[in-house]
């Protein structure tokens, strides 16, 4: 049987793909300003930003209560869940992606709720330091920490 944190890398990795052909850019465990990890903040070509949370079970869906802080970070919020996951559990309000170790697919649309133009910057900044700052780890990993 697969671990938890192995069904979790998989859907992540299918997220992040399914994200790509819909022109957004990913970063995985991303700290917001209020101390939340979000699992993927994505970024797009015209701004919007969205925040995928990963739900590998059922019991890591009901052990989560923090989700709903994620919606004053993104524009759009969604699960990423695997295929033998009851969707009836996703609340409404949320978009809900179904996805594997090697893509996804949108089944529930999330609903629009516009960031303030202050918030989007702030994020698309924290977004931009923290890609930059991973990309000059892998470069030069005695150097840069990944904490931001």
């Amino acid at each position: 049987m697969r671990e938890t944190r192995d069904i979790a890398r998989e859907l992540c990795r299918g997220a992040t793909r399914l994200l790509w052909q819909q022109g957004f850019t990913a970063l995985r465990e991303v700290t917001l300003a209020s101390g939340r990890r979000a699992d993927l903040l994505a970024l797009g070509r015209d701004g919007e930003i969205r925040i995928v949370e990963i739900k590998s079970s059922a019991a890591d869906f009901h052990a989560d209560k923090k989700w709903p802080d994620y919606r004053a970070f993104c524009d759009r919020l969604y699960f990423a869940v695997a295929d033998d996951f009851d969707t009836a559990l996703i609340p409404m309000e949320c978009g809900l992606i179904r996805a594997d170790a090697w893509n996804g697919a949108v089944l529930r649309e999330a609903p629009l709720a516009p960031l303030s133009a202050p918030r989007r910057r702030a994020v698309m900044l924290r977004f931009a330091l923290l890609a930059a700052r991973r990309l000059n780890n892998v470069i030069d990993p005695d150097f840069f920490p990944l904490d931001l």
